[in-house]
């Protein structure tokens, strides 16, 4: 009977951890689904030249290419054994330096706070701590 409770509570764990209801549910349901593996990009298995630089995707192609939803940049490339132009998502450098400038930017704006948060803090402390001094020195 205490196994019911236990079962939900770790379905509702896996759940929230983010896996789907057939990984969650455990071994006693065996539901696989029946999708057919998708084709092996020739990138993947074989040499490739670049034949165009990484380039910002156009509205066209962020919805029509699915390549281009992981980083809105793609590049085309020639395989060298097929023969086959693909294209393959890539990182942009502009987008890149750019994207690290502005987490150093913030951390610094981060720390001069906080800095400064520390400073009015040892000064409320030492004030604090004199006029302590001060009382004890005026009640001998």
């Amino acid at each position: 009977m205490a196994a019911a409770p236990l079962r939900w509570a770790l379905l509702c764990a896996a759940l929230a951890w983010g896996l789907g209801p057939a990984e969650a549910t455990g071994p006693g349901s065996d539901k696989r689904s029946a999708s057919p593996v998708a084709a092996t990009p020739c990138w993947h298995v074989e040499e490739f030249v670049v034949a165009q630089e990484c380039t910002q995707c156009t509205t066209f192609q962020a919805k029509t290419m699915p390549e281009c939803s992981p980083t809105g940049f793609i590049e085309r490339i020639n395989c060298a054994t097929s023969q086959k132009d693909e294209y393959k998502s890539c990182r942009s450098a502009v987008m890149e330096a750019r994207a690290f400038w502005r987490f150093e930017g913030a951390m610094i704006g981060v720390a001069v706070i906080f800095a400064l948060l520390v400073v009015c803090r040892q000064r409320v402390l030492d004030r604090k701590a004199l006029e302590k001094v001060r009382k004890q020195i005026e009640s001998i």
